[in-house]
C-alpha cells in the first residue's frame, strides 16, 4: 500500500511539472537594443532560479520548483535566438518601430508611448508593442493622421 501511495504521489508531482509552453508570437521578433538586453537578463534570472531549485533534495519538490524556470529558459532562449535588433528610426515623418508617439483620444486623453517589441512592451511604463492594435494602427502614420482603434478615434499629435 505504501508503494501505491508513492506512485500516486509521483504521478501527481509529474502532472504538476508538465506545464504548457509559453506561446511564441507569430510576428517577427523585432526588438530594440534595450529589449534584447531585457531578454538576456530574463534568461539569466530563469537560469538562476532553475539552478537554485535544482538543489532541492526531494525529487518531487525539485520537479515542481524547476518547472516554471525551465519553461522560461526555453522561451527566452527561443526569443533571443529569433530576435531582430531594429535600430531607432532616423526620421520623425512617420511612426515606425522605436518611435515615441503622442496621440489624443476622442475622449480628450493625451498619451505618449514608444513602439517596441512584444516582450519589452509595458503600457504602464510607456511602451506599446508594434503588434498591438494601437501599434499596428499607428505604424506608418504621420502627425495629424487620425486612426480608428476598437471604435475609438486617435489623432497623432507628435512623433519623436
Amino acid at each position: 500500500m505504501a508503494v501505491a501511495f508513492v506512485k500516486e504521489e509521483s504521478a501527481e508531482a509529474a502532472a504538476e511539472t508538465v506545464l504548457p509552453e509559453r506561446a511564441i508570437s507569430p510576428h517577427p521578433n523585432l526588438v530594440t537594443e534595450a529589449g534584447l538586453k531585457l531578454l538576456e537578463r530574463q534568461l539569466a534570472e530563469a537560469r538562476e532560479a532553475y539552478d537554485a531549485a535544482n538543489t532541492i533534495g526531494d525529487v518531487n519538490e525539485r520537479r515542481r520548483q524547476t518547472a516554471n524556470p525551465g519553461r522560461d529558459i526555453r522561451y527566452y532562449a527561443a526569443r533571443i535566438g529569433s530576435a531582430r535588433v531594429t535600430p531607432a528610426p532616423t526620421s520623425v515623418d512617420a511612426v515606425a518601430f522605436g518611435s515615441t508617439v503622442t496621440f489624443e483620444r476622442n475622449d480628450g486623453r493625451v498619451q505618449t508611448y514608444r513602439i517596441v517589441g512584444e516582450d519589452e512592451a509595458d503600457p504602464t511604463a510607456g511602451t506599446l508593442s508594434f503588434a498591438s492594435p494601437i501599434g499596428r494602427a499607428l505604424t506608418g502614420k504621420a502627425v495629424g493622421d487620425v486612426v480608428n482603434v476598437n471604435g475609438q478615434e486617435i489623432e497623432i499629435t507628435a512623433i519623436a
